[in-house]
C-alpha cells in the first residue's frame, strides 16, 4: 500500500477545515443536501485528492459546460462504474509511483455515486472494489431516486413513495411496494476484509467529517452511505433539507453507525436511541413533511411505523444483526 494521508479527527464544529474545495460553479437545486455532502467530503479530505464521480445528478450539476465547482482534480465516469473508476485510479497512482514517474506521496482517491449508480447498477463494481487492497473511499450519496432523470424509483426508494413512473392512482395508491435496500450492512457482511463501512448524513456535519477522515486513513478500500434529502424528489420546501436529514435519524428510519474492523459502533442520536437515552420520534413527523407521501392513509402510516418499530425492537441494528445483545455502557 502507499503511504496514508494524515487526517486527524476534528474535535468540534468550529475546527472543521475552512478551505473550500467544492465552490461556486455548480447547478444543484436549492437546498440540495447532496451538494452539502460533496462539500463536507472534500473539506475533510483536503487538496491532495482526486475525485471520480459516476453519472447522476451530482455529475450533471457539477460539470456545466466550461465550469466546475471542484478545486481538486476530478473525472466523470459511467453510471455503474464508481467502484471500477476508483480501483483504476488507485492502481494507476500506485504504478506511477512505483516506477518513479510521479512523486511517491499520499493522495486520496475518492469515488462518489448516487443510489442508482451504487445501490442498483453499480453494486457489482462496488463489491469488486471492496475486495482489493487499494487505498480508496467510495461515498454513496442517497437521495432515494433516480433524480437525474426526473425521479424514478431506485432500489433505495422508500416503500410507497410517489415517483414519476409509479404515481399513486385510484385503483392502487401504493405502487412501490419494495422496502429500501439496506446497502451498507450488505456490503459490510459480504466483504469481511473491508476495514471500514459507515453511514452518514450531511445534517450532522462533524460526524460526517470524521467518518470521511477515518475512511481515508484506515487503509484499503472503504465505503460510506449518506442519506441526502432532495427537495425536488421528496417534494418539500428547500429550506427544510437540514431538518429532514435530522428527522430521518431521530425517527429511526436512518441509523448512524460505523463498522470498524468488524466492530459495530452506533453514533450520535442513533446510539442515544439504542441506549434508551433518547426516544424515537414518530415516523409520521418525517413522512408528512414530504409530498411524496401525501397520498398515505392511516393504514399506510401505521404499516410504516410498525416496520420501523419492529426493526428496532427485534434487531440490534436494522438490517445488520437480527439479535438484541446487551449494549455496552
Amino acid at each position: 500500500m502507499t503511504t496514508m494521508v494524515e487526517l486527524p479527527q476534528v474535535k468540534g464544529v468550529k475546527n472543521i477545515p475552512i478551505q473550500e474545495l467544492f465552490t461556486s460553479g455548480h447547478r444543484t437545486c436549492q437546498g440540495c443536501e447532496s451538494a452539502l455532502s460533496m462539500r463536507l467530503m472534500i473539506k475533510a479530505a483536503g487538496p491532495r485528492s482526486i475525485v471520480v464521480g459516476s453519472t447522476g445528478c451530482m455529475y450533471v450539476a457539477n460539470t456545466t459546460y466550461y465550469s466546475t465547482p471542484w478545486v481538486v482534480p476530478w473525472m466523470h465516469t459511467q453510471l455503474g462504474s464508481s467502484g471500477s473508476a476508483a480501483t483504476g485510479t488507485a492502481a494507476g497512482l500506485r504504478a506511477l509511483m512505483r516506477k518513479g514517474k510521479i512523486k511517491d506521496e499520499p493522495i486520496n482517491v475518492i469515488a462518489f455515486c448516487g443510489d442508482g449508480g451504487g445501490v442498483d447498477m453499480g453494486l457489482s463494481a462496488l463489491s469488486a472494489a471492496l475486495t482489493t487492497d487499494y487505498n480508496m473511499m467510495i461515498l454513496l450519496y442517497d437521495n432515494e431516486s433516480y433524480a437525474n432523470t426526473d425521479i424514478q424509483v431506485s432500489g433505495s426508494s422508500p416503500w410507497g413513495a410517489n415517483s414519476t413512473f409509479s404515481p399513486p392512482g385510484k385503483s392502487k395508491h401504493i405502487m412501490n411496494r419494495r422496502w429500501k435496500k439496506n446497502t451498507a450492512p450488505m456490503l459490510a457482511t459480504g466483504h469481511p476484509d473491508c476495514r471500514y463501512v459507515a453511514t452518514s448524513c450531511g445534517s450532522y456535519g462533524l460526524d460526517m467529517t470524521n467518518k470521511i477522515r477515518r475512511a481515508l486513513t484506515i487503509g484499503g478500500p472503504t465505503f460510506i452511505h449518506s442519506i441526502d434529502p432532495c427537495p425536488k424528489g421528496w417534494d418539500y420546501d428547500p429550506k427544510y433539507s437540514h431538518e429532514l436529514g435530522m428527522l430521518s435519524i431521530e425517527t429511526g428510519l436512518w441509523v448512524l453507525y460505523e463498522i470498524i474492523d468488524g466492530e459495530l459502533i452506533l453514533n450520535g442520536p442513533s446510539r442515544a436511541i439504542a441506549k434508551g437515552m433518547k426516544k424515537r420520534r414518530p415516523v409520521r413527523e418525517y413522512l408528512e413533511r414530504q409530498g411524496r407521501f401525501a397520498h398515505f392513509t392511516e393504514e399506510d402510516h401505521k404499516y410504516f411505523q410498525e416496520k420501523v418499530d419492529r426493526s428496532w425492537e427485534e434487531w440490534y441494528l436494522p438490517g445488520v444483526l437480527p439479535v438484541h445483545p446487551q449494549l455496552d455502557d
